[in-house]
C-alpha cells in the first residue's frame, strides 16, 4: 500500500459524489484502516471564524480578517479541525502530517488565534472525509480521484474557487481535457 499521507486528492470529473464535485482534498491520515482527509476549496455556507469564535464565546483580539469556515467534508460535520502550517504546536495536541503542514482539533488553537498567537496559515473547517479499509484505493483506481503533493501555496493562498484547477496544472493536466470516462488500455 502507498502512503498518501500529506497529498492531496483532486476529484475527477465523473466522480458521481456531489459532495466531492471539484474537491480538492488534503489527506491528514491514510493507512491500512483507512484515510482522513479535509476538503480545502470549500468555504462552507454562512458561516465566518467571526461566526465561529462568536459561538464559542471566545473574544477576538488579534487577527481582524474574517476568514470563512471550510466545509472539510461529510463526515461528523459539527466537529472542529484546522489544518494549518507546521510551526505551530497545541498545548493540547496537534499531528504533524508533514514537513510543511499540521492538524489541531481541539480548542486551544482558535483561541490562540483570536489572540493572534496562531499558526502563520491556517484553513478552518467543520466535518471531514472519511474512507474505511481499501475504500479510497478502489476509489482512485476507478478514475476518482488524482494525488499531487501538498503545497503550502495551493492549499493556503490560491483563492478557493481556483484551488481545483491550480491543483490539476501542478500535475501538467488542463482541466478542460479531462474525461469522465475511464478506461483500459
Amino acid at each position: 500500500m502507498i502512503d498518501l499521507t500529506g497529498k492531496l486528492l483532486i476529484a475527477m470529473p465523473g466522480m458521481g459524489d456531489p459532495r466531492f464535485e471539484h474537491s480538492v482534498v488534503f489527506l491528514c491520515s491514510h493507512s491500512d484502516e483507512g484515510a482522513m482527509g479535509l476538503i480545502v476549496n470549500k468555504p462552507g455556507s454562512g458561516v465566518s471564524l467571526f461566526d465561529l469564535l462568536e459561538q464559542l464565546d471566545i473574544q477576538l483580539c488579534g487577527d481582524r480578517s474574517n476568514r470563512p469556515v471550510h466545509y472539510g467534508g461529510p463526515v461528523d460535520s459539527a466537529r472542529g479541525f484546522v489544518l494549518h502550517s507546521a510551526e505551530y504546536q497545541s498545548s493540547l495536541q496537534t499531528l504533524k502530517v508533514h514537513d510543511d503542514f499540521a492538524m489541531t482539533a481541539t480548542l486551544d488553537i482558535l483561541e490562540d488565534i483570536a489572540a493572534g498567537d496562531g499558526p502563520d496559515r491556517a484553513l478552518m473547517m467543520l466535518g471531514y472525509a472519511g474512507w474505511g479499509p481499501m475504500q479510497l484505493e478502489s476509489e482512485i483506481a476507478a478514475n476518482g480521484w488524482l494525488t499531487v503533493d501538498a503545497d503550502q501555496h495551493l492549499v493556503f493562498v490560491v483563492d478557493d474557487e481556483d484551488k481545483w484547477s491550480a491543483a490539476l496544472k501542478s500535475l501538467g493536466v488542463d482541466p478542460k481535457g479531462l474525461s469522465a470516462a475511464a478506461g483500459r488500455a
